[in-house]
C-alpha cells in the first residue's frame, strides 16, 4: 500500500510538471493570400503564423532569423492545381535569393494533383533537429538546415509582391 501511494504522489507532482514543461505555440498573425490576376484581386489560401518561446522583435528579418519552433499553418480558400502553387514557392526562393531548387521541390512533394478548398498545408520548423517538415493530407517530407528554414519564411516575410500579408503574419508581435 505504501508503494502504491508513493507511485501516486510522485505522479501527483511529476504531471502537472510535465505539462508546464511543455511551451505552447503563441500566433503572431494571420492573413489571406491574394493572387491578382488583371483587374480580379482572387483569396488564394488563409495563412496563421505561430512560434514557441519568446518571441523576437516584430521585424520580418528577425522572425525569419529566429531560431525556434515556429510553424505556418495553411488553408485552401479555392481550388487549384498543386503545380501553380509549388512552382510559386520556387519564384518566391528564387525571389529571395535561395538557388537550391532541389530542397523546395522535395519539401513540397507532399503535395500532388489539386488541392481542393478546405485542404491544409503545414509548414513546420524544429530548431532542436534543425528541421522544415511539410505536412499534406497525412504525407510529410522534411528539410534539413537552418539556412532551408531562412529561405522557406522568406517566402512570406521576405520579398513578396503583398507585403501587406507580411504585416499580417507578425501583428500580434508586441
Amino acid at each position: 500500500m505504501k508503494k502504491l501511494i508513493g507511485i501516486l504522489a510522485v505522479a501527483l507532482f511529476a504531471i502537472p510538471a510535465l505539462v508546464v514543461a511543455q511551451e505552447a505555440f503563441t500566433k503572431t498573425g494571420e492573413g489571406v493570400r491574394v493572387k491578382s490576376i488583371a483587374f480580379i484581386n482572387v483569396n488564394v489560401y488563409y495563412i496563421v503564423h505561430q512560434m514557441k518561446g519568446k518571441l523576437p522583435p516584430k521585424n520580418p528579418q528577425a522572425i525569419i532569423n529566429a531560431e525556434q519552433d515556429k510553424t505556418f499553418w495553411l488553408s485552401m480558400m479555392r481550388d487549384i492545381d498543386s503545380q501553380k502553387i509549388v512552382n510559386a514557392i520556387q519564384e518566391a526562393y528564387i525571389l529571395n535569393g535561395y538557388n537550391n531548387p532541389g530542397n523546395g521541390q522535395q519539401l513540397f512533394s507532399v503535395i500532388s494533383g489539386e488541392l481542393k478548398q478546405g485542404d491544409n498545408l503545414t509548414i513546420y520548423y524544429n530548431a532542436a533537429s534543425k528541421t522544415t517538415t511539410a505536412t499534406f493530407k497525412g504525407k510529410s517530407a522534411t528539410v534539413a538546415g537552418s539556412d532551408f528554414m531562412k529561405a522557406t519564411w522568406s517566402i512570406w516575410f521576405g520579398r513578396i509582391d503583398q507585403p501587406g500579408l507580411t504585416q499580417a503574419l507578425m501583428a500580434n508581435v508586441p
